[in-house]
């Protein structure tokens, strides 16, 4: 007997739900289309990220500052020891690594690691490798094409600087005695100052004062005739 054989009577043809008939079918009312609304109509649909109404999530979320996401590059992974299953003489592209389930991808860049060790003669191209990647596969006697990337040099530790020690609490530095004081400029005996334009210590001669002229009379003129009345 083939499987065509089948009478209807054993489940040949799946029998259709009937829907909307009554709430006495099991499917009626809403029809298997839960409550009432836009879901229960024809040719309804729904985008991604919709909330019914209210202001999404990624609109509530802010955005600052730049993300490199969308424009770095990410690359496959692939390291020395993966090389062994190749034969000696083998050229290894990302072609090759994919055929051989390596990599998930033949389109996207590929960066060799040196992890592991390798025996096998072969001709590795891929988009990127580390330098111990490279010296591994040359030292088993095959060829590199790609960028060699080097290892970012370490950055300088600080070096902390020595604070001052500290005197211990209840010794602080000499003071002059008590009631004494530094000497400064010599000063005037009290009850004496110095007159003006002298420092102590130092001697200026006077300046000498001015002469005024003799008033001329009221009753005398500017040319010293007198007033006619």
């Amino acid at each position: 007997m083939n499987l065509d054989e089948i009478l209807h009577s054993a489940g040949k043809y799946k029998e259709r739900k009937r829907l909307g008939r009554g709430t006495g079918s099991g499917h009626g009312k809403t029809a298997g289309r839960g409550t009432k609304g836009a879901g229960a109509r024809a040719g309804w649909t729904s985008r991604a990220g919709k909330e019914g109404g209210q202001n999404p999530i990624f609109a509530r979320v802010p955005k600052r500052g730049f993300s490199n996401f969308k424009f770095r590059t990410t690359y496959q992974v692939v390291n020395v020891s993966d090389f062994e299953k190749f034969d000696d003489g083998t050229q290894v592209d990302a072609a090759a690594m994919f055929a051989a389930g390596l990599i998930r991808s033949a389109k996207k860049a590929v960066k060799v690691l040196g992890t592991g060790e390798l025996t096998k003669k072969l001709t590795v191209i891929a988009d990127k490798l580390s330098t111990s990647a490279a010296a591994k596969i040359q030292k088993a006697g095959g060829t590199v094409q790609g960028d060699i990337v080097k290892p970012e040099e370490p950055k300088p530790v600080p070096v902390p600087v020595a604070k001052a020690e500290k005197p211990p609490k209840g010794e602080k530095g000499e003071k002059a005695p008590k009631g004494e004081k530094a000497p400064k400029g010599e000063k005037a005996p009290k009850g004496e100052k110095a007159p003006k334009g002298e420092s102590a210590g130092e001697e200026k001669p006077a300046k000498p004062k001015k002469e005024k002229a003799p008033k001329p009379p009221k009753d005398a003129q500017a040319d010293g005739s007198p007033e006619k009345k």
